[in-house]
């Protein structure tokens, strides 16, 4: 990362006990204030944040292995993107595309074209969120089809809104008590080779799929099949080899819309601009969020042109959909990807990742699997002798590191995954010290486990 220079030392700093005053006060004030039905998993407050590194209120400087949700690819504050965001701000923050087009607009759908998988001709619209960009990839779907059934998958998370909450797996947090939700939606199981039986490779796994809908729904009824090329919320599940190629394949065949969500996968997170490309597959409708734009609120649906371009008129947008402030950012987070090799960054962090927590694995018997991707990267916990999801030993770990200084962030169905998605450009010492600590926790509590 010799080409990028940090505005804030890149070091990890204690100098109270987490949280500290400050945040604790903050979080008084919150109470009061903020709606108690929003969390948040780490009880201190950001006043800054640059690289690998994140300062609090209270002045400590904790190592970020959780970039926002994987949205902090190019750095919390990233120049390239500061000054964008400053220039464009200068000129105007807002028209509406749909009362008076910018052309920053047309420069991220046309980067959208070249960056996305296949050489087809695409066409993109912008949104604000990742389940925006999820509801009008179906919406688009079904008026290109006529038909009306969505399948979905085991352990899937897509969303908050109502249909994407009808598409999301997990009831607790996500879904407790809001019902009832978009009808037509029908869930199949997930290829997730750490918990199947032996031998379900991935194409047997997607036969048993197809046979589900053929048999449950039917093939023509079906308007979209949606899957996250390696599942984010529902544990860093990466299908095993073979399932992808086969759904793609079938829903060719028998005319289904295949959206491939991609808003926690995309953007150079895996080691490739798109997790589609690591099975070589190609995505009627890609969705996109979280990394595009270097933090600013921005999503988006790149996908075959005779699928977008038949809804009429006036079918899609929003007020905000494409801020020219959020496109600006959008464009200058991609540049900063191209030129720092942003991809070839995630597959080191990969690389380094994986060769420390597989030592360590092999060494515990609380870690049942380390699975991920480039800078995705993942660790199932499970009580000794088995696979029993073990959660609390997940919460015990999450916690300590972040008493040491270094933020992690959980995930899984089972609340039992411990999810590493730093920024792209965290240095390596950084990563290697945030991997020093998370090993001394986790050998620390595996040693307790057996006591």
């Amino acid at each position: 990362m010799d080409a990028l220079r940090y505005r804030l030392p890149q070091e990890r700093t204690l100098r109270t006990p987490l949280p500290g005053p400050r945040s604790q006060a903050l979080t008084a004030r919150r109470r009061v204030a903020v709606a108690a039905g929003v969390g948040s998993s780490v009880p201190v407050y950001a006043a800054d944040a640059d690289g690998g590194v994140l300062v609090d209120v209270d002045g400590n400087s904790l190592i970020d292995m959780g970039a926002g949700i994987a949205v902090n690819s190019v750095g919390a504050s990233n120049p390239a993107v500061a000054q964008a965001v400053s220039e464009q701000a200068a000129h105007f923050a807002h028209t509406c595309f749909m009362v008076t087009p910018y052309e920053g607009y047309i420069e991220v759908a046309e980067a959208l074209a070249a960056l996305t998988p296949g050489t087809h001709d695409k066409r993109s619209v912008l949104f604000n969120s990742g389940a925006e960009a999820v509801e009008n990839a179906v919406k688009v779907a079904r008026l290109a089809t006529g038909r009306n059934a969505v399948v979905c998958f085991d352990h899937a998370y897509h969303g908050r809104t109502n249909l994407t909450m009808a598409l999301t797996a997990k009831a607790m947090p996500y879904k407790a008590n809001f019902g009832p939700f978009a009808p037509e939606i029908y869930r199949m199981p997930m290829s997730y080779p750490f918990r199947d039986e032996a031998g379900l490779g991935g194409g047997e796994s997607a036969r048993r799929v197809i046979s589900q809908i053929e048999k449950q729904i039917g093939a023509d009824t079906v308007a979209a099949m949606i899957i996250e090329p390696i599942q984010g919320e529902g544990g860093f599940i990466v299908p095993a080899a073979g399932f992808l190629p086969a759904l793609v394949e079938w829903a060719r065949s028998n005319g289904v819309v295949f959206i491939a969500d991609e808003v926690q996968t995309g953007f150079a997170r895996t080691g490739a601009w798109f997790a589609s490309e690591d099975e070589a597959i190609v995505p009627d409708i890609i969705t996109m969020a979280k990394g595009i734009a270097g933090g600013l609120p921005l999503a988006a649906i790149t996908g075959r042109a005779e699928l977008l371009d038949a809804v009429h008129p006036g079918g899609l947008g929003g007020t905000y959909g494409g801020n020219p402030i959020a496109c600006a950012a959008a464009l200058a987070a991609i540049e900063s990807m191209r030129q720092l090799d942003l991809p070839g960054r995630a597959r080191q962090i990969g690389e380094l990742a994986q060769r420390r927590l597989r030592a360590l694995a092999a060494e515990v018997d609380v870690i049942g699997e380390v699975r991920g991707r480039g800078a995705m990267q993942a660790m199932e916990f499970v009580r000794p002798g088995g696979v029993e999801p073990d959660p609390d030993i997940t919460k015990a770990i999450a916690a300590q590191a972040l008493e040491q200084g270094v933020i992690v962030l959980t995930c899984g169905t089972y609340g039992n995954v411990i999810r590493l998605v730093p920024p792209l450009v965290i240095g390596e010492e950084l990563l290697g010290e945030a991997l020093d600590v998370l090993d001394t926790i986790i050998r620390s509590l595996a040693g307790r486990n057996r006591g």
